[in-house]
């Protein structure tokens, strides 16, 4: 990631200086936990997206770093709301604000955020961008409303967790590219194409995290395999899996769906069956052609460094362990 970043790393260095900025509060509570969920840097994917966008074009300076550091605030909204409805107790590898400081404080943090996100976005000058990022933001919910209740259904469809995963993740990668396309002053067709190349690779992120979670080491993606499992939230592996040769094992998984207190024994079954039905083939096999499918929207774009940085961010999404 450091060569991908290198040509916006100042950049990025200011999106954490704002960020920081952002954390400070008269109230000590309200300080303390933002400063704690804001300088627990994830791979700040969603503020290079908007910097790396708006460099595909001739651009002169502007929004991009207030812009980059807004859309990493709503992420981290979107993440707290996440750990208090999952009751995660661990995120990138150390307490989540919920374990820490319990469901009050993470669920008034979250809202916290998420309307200091849209009371800050007011302060662009650009209208577009103020009305994408209050959609993006009620469509970033509503999803998070639809996994909640589909929770724990084996009946769901591929298509049923394609929005989903749309609306909670890929609506707001396909907004930091369109973001990024606007402050460019890009054409009509290369904002939309952009938008698009940001959902492909938002799909291909979310399809790659739920795979992980099966496959993934707990220690490198920093909370423990399964989690999804035992939170209740059926993914694609096991949607294919169970329309497929793992349906006879239908019910054993169905006994674990929501369960805390898996075995490794447990842990190990669902991973054969996962395997030996072909899930977790067609699952990274998923992620490719999102992938493929951003790198080809590429295409119409001129050579350069941004966009050579793009094209390697596409693919760090569907190769990465973590």
């Amino acid at each position: 990631m450091a060569a991908v970043y290198k040509d916006i790393k100042p950049d990025l260095d200011r999106v954490e200086e704002q960020l920081e900025a952002w954390s400070r509060s008269a109230n000590p509570l309200t300080a303390e936990v933002s400063r704690y969920v804001l300088r627990k840097k994830g791979k700040r994917l969603r503020p290079a997206l908007v910097l790396l966008a708006s460099r595909l074009f001739e651009a002169g300076p502007g929004e991009q770093v207030f812009l980059a550091s807004l859309v990493e605030l709503i992420h981290t909204a979107s993440l707290i709301h996440d750990d208090i409805i999952d009751k995660a107790d661990v995120r990138r590898g150390e307490e989540s604000v919920h374990a820490k400081w319990g469901p009050n404080v993470t669920v008034l943090l979250g809202d916290y955020l998420y309307i200091k996100s849209i009371g800050l976005a007011l302060e662009s000058r650009h209208d577009r961008i103020i009305h994408l990022l209050a959609e993006v933001s009620a469509r970033m919910i509503e999803g998070e409303l639809d996994e909640l209740a589909l929770s724990g259904n084996l009946g769901i469809s591929e298509e049923q967790y394609l929005e989903i995963i749309e609306k909670k993740t890929a609506v707001l990668f396909s907004a930091c590219c369109r973001i990024g396309a606007i402050l460019g002053r890009a054409s009509s067709g290369d904002e939309n194409a952009l938008a698009e190349f940001g959902r492909n690779i938002g799909l291909g992120f979310q399809i790659v995290d739920d795979l992980l979670d099966f496959t993934g080491d707990e220690r490198t993606l920093g909370k423990p395999v399964m989690s999804d499992l035992a939170e209740g939230r059926v993914t694609l592996p096991l949607i294919h899996a169970l329309r497929g040769d793992g349906r006879p094992h239908r019910e054993r998984i169905a006994g674990l769906v929501g369960r805390r207190d898996m075995t490794v024994d447990d842990r190990s079954g669902v991973v054969i069956v996962l395997g030996s039905s072909g899930a977790l083939d067609h699952t990274a096999a998923a992620a490719r052609r999102y992938t493929e499918g951003a790198l080809q929207i590429l295409g119409r774009f001129p050579e350069s460094s941004p966009k050579r940085a793009l094209a390697a961010l596409a693919r760090f999404i569907v190769d990465r362990n973590r």
